[in-house]
């Protein structure tokens, strides 16, 4: 199996789930960005490996819960089991495959991306350089933890198809922001995690509550008031009220679930703390979580 130009969304097929939502696009000249929601419990009585194909591309997985697994070498050997955290990010060069073996259930989303879109997101900004990404195995971030919640929500269909501008717009983000921060220049140490100090503005910002979409794109080349024009008119919102939205909608799903408590689910759906989610909650429904939940089972 390989992950030849529009052939990139079979990669729920490496991890035995076939249906697994995913969405593809060419956000910038030629090469595709693919994104895949994996949700995959742990089989009882079959393999739990996972084998991607060797291709001229990078991996990303943004894990939505926590999970354990380690990877295959080639003698089939397995490393220690590494644990990765809701938030964090494992990024590897598929220029020799690679190959995990899962130890607990997997939520997560996975993206291929071609070196070539790297090149041509380089290429809108003069200030951005094509550079080799570091490889990167359980470390925290927020700038992708907040544009997969946006992400998820497209996959997961919503009340509308996803709005091509929009995905297209944060494809381009993504790519600037793994260029910016895992970008390896002479200086990295291409086994560890490097130090956030060298975060552009545009990320701080992304990376928190005050505006989690456009200033990627905009450090990325993109005319800011383009891209809030392109948003507001695909979703009729402002980028931080059409996350704090998607946020709340997937915080009902869960809470219909029955299965997490308030703080669990406010921490999952991304909010910094509980008096955040019951502000947020409360100024779209009209009540605080605990009476919609309560309203809903009876």
């Amino acid at each position: 199996m390989s992950f030849p130009g529009h052939e990139l969304s079979c990669v729920g097929l490496c991890f035995g789930t076939p249906e697994a939502p995913s969405l593809t696009t060419v956000p910038i000249k030629a090469a595709t960005f693919s994104v895949t929601s994996i949700c995959k419990d742990l089989a009882e009585e079959e393999a739990n490996d996972v084998r991607l194909p060797a291709c001229d591309a990078y991996f990303l997985m943004l894990y939505l819960e926590d999970a354990g697994h380690a990877d295959i070498r080639a003698d089939g050997t397995c490393t220690p089991v590494r644990h990765y955290e809701q938030g964090s990010i494992c990024l590897v060069d598929l220029d020799e495959g690679a190959a995990i073996r899962l130890h607990s259930r997997l939520n997560s989303l996975t993206f291929v991306l071609p070196k070539t879109l790297f090149e041509e997101a380089a290429s809108l900004s003069p200030n951005t350089e094509m550079r080799r990404l570091a490889c990167r195995r359980g470390k925290p971030d927020d700038v992708l933890a907040n544009l997969g919640t946006a992400l998820l929500a497209l996959l997961t269909g919503g009340r509308t198809a996803s709005p091509p501008a929009l995905l297209r717009h944060m494809a381009v983000a993504i790519c600037a922001h793994l260029l910016h921060q895992y970008g390896e220049t002479p200086e990295s140490d291409p086994a560890g995690d490097r130090p956030s100090s060298g975060s552009t503005a545009a990320q701080q910002v992304a990376g928190s509550d005050a505006s989690p979409l456009y200033p990627i794109a905009t450090g990325a080349g993109l005319a800011e008031e383009k891209f809030l024009a392109d948003f507001k008119r695909a979703t009729g919102l402002a980028p931080i009220q059409w996350l704090m939205r998607i946020r709340v909608e997937r915080a009902k799903e869960l809470m219909e679930e029955h299965t997490l408590s308030i703080e669990d689910i406010a921490r999952q759906c991304g909010f910094s703390d509980l008096e955040q989610f019951n502000q947020v909650f409360a100024g779209e429904t009209g009540m605080t979580p605990a009476a919609w939940s309560r309203k809903r089972v009876n």
